[in-house]
């Protein structure tokens, strides 16, 4: 159950895209939505320098514009709070205190992104949290009705944390989950492990009444298919642990969380692989 949700905001479009969804998936789950600015006191003056010189004050007007424009739309809490510090710290700290169920933030800024926080941010909110996060890309269109997740299974134990958290959300959108098994090798006991896993999560969602799809493919690269296979099909968001396979790929081309929130056009749900107990808790409760 989602039952508090925390966006970063920074005003920009990326920002505000990253809210509608978030507005989306909290009227869903009948869920309150905290908005999060971060002050930077050297740097949040040239963002606003055309505005009041108190920043403060004129963040605050902007957010209380946000709660007005979007109160016919969503039906429960929309608070704010503004912070001091490094973005990334902040954001955190304020989930843990808010009692976020999950954290959801744009990539970057659609103009001006030299202005913008979010974009050298979102990557290591990711990585400091234990909590889910989705990552919103500029150019993402609000999906009213979240029909479509891929969820990529690899050979990694891991990869199969993600499914309960993906359940929740694909309960609330009655979404339909596309299973992805990536054989990112040739190895014989490599192949079967991911088969084994990606039959283990389909079983899950058959269990949990949940409707699915099984698709395997051979790739090296488990972000490019991923991708691939998402935009072939219009998929609405894109489920991945925080670290998956280690390849010639991934050490050419950085982490694999980094990757796809960096290249993905489509909603990333990062899945951390520490919140598995506290996530197998939670549905027992729900």
């Amino acid at each position: 159950m989602i039952k508090n949700i925390l966006v970063a905001i920074d005003f920009s479009k990326c920002s505000i895209n990253a809210l509608e969804h978030a507005i989306n998936i909290g009227n869903k789950a009948a869920a309150n939505i905290v908005m999060v600015w971060v002050n930077r006191p050297d740097y949040s003056k040239d963002i606003f320098i055309d505005l009041s010189a108190n920043i403060v004050d004129e963040v605050e007007n902007r957010f209380k514009a946000l709660i007005e424009k979007y109160a016919k739309i969503f039906k429960h809490k929309l608070n704010y709070k503004i912070k001091t510090g490094k973005i990334y710290s902040e954001i955190v700290d304020e989930a843990e205190k808010s009692n976020a169920s999950i954290i959801i933030t744009g990539t970057h800024g659609s103009s001006g992104f030299e202005k913008f926080w979010l974009g050298s941010n979102a990557y290591k909110i990711v990585m400091s949290t234990t909590l889910p996060v989705i990552t919103i890309p500029a150019s993402s269109q609000i999906a009213v009705n979240l029909s479509k997740i891929v969820l990529p299974i690899d050979s990694t134990p891991e990869t199969r944390q993600k499914i309960i958290f993906t359940g929740i959300i694909a309960g609330l959108f009655k979404a339909k989950v596309f299973v992805l098994a990536v054989n990112s090798s040739k190895s014989e006991s490599v192949i079967g492990r991911v088969r084994k896993y990606a039959n283990q999560v389909i079983e899950y969602f058959k269990e949990e009444d949940i409707e699915f799809d099984l698709t395997t493919v051979d790739a090296e690269n488990v972000t490019q298919a991923s991708i691939q296979y998402a935009t072939k099909i219009e998929a609405n968001l894109i489920s991945i642990m925080t670290e998956q396979e280690k390849s010639t790929a991934n050490i050419l081309l950085g982490p694999y969380a980094s990757q796809m929130i960096n290249t993905s056009p489509i909603p990333v749900l990062c899945i951390h692989p520490k919140i598995l107990s506290e996530t197998i808790s939670h549905k027992k409760s729900l």
